[in-house]
């Protein structure tokens, strides 16, 4: 039967190791299953997933910017790991010094 997994920060309140460890453990047995889907994170670490699961996950990403004092995005999936950090500009907007 074809499944459709779709995860917003998966496993999210897990440290950080066992984080990735256990994505890469589901993600692997849903795969081999057959099943496709989508993973949602801000945890650059999960990234490193794709590697040792070849070709069957792509990293992608959206571009955001500042504008008018909000955070804004473009909608259009890049490819590759976001190159750039957006929760220190977000810090910065709410008057953080960082």
């Amino acid at each position: 039967m074809p499944l459709l997994f779709l995860f917003d920060e998966l496993l999210e309140g897990t440290n950080s190791h066992d984080r990735r460890i256990g994505a890469e453990g589901l993600l692997r047995a849903l795969l081999n299953h057959g099943a496709i889907g989508i993973v949602t994170t801000h945890d650059l670490a999960l990234t490193e997933v794709a590697n040792p699961l070849g070709g069957a996950v792509h990293n992608k990403h959206f571009q955001d910017h500042v504008e008018d004092g909000k955070m804004r995005f473009d909608y259009k999936l890049q490819d590759g790991i976001v190159a750039k950090s957006n929760a220190l500009a977000l810090m910065r907007l709410i008057g953080l010094d960082v």
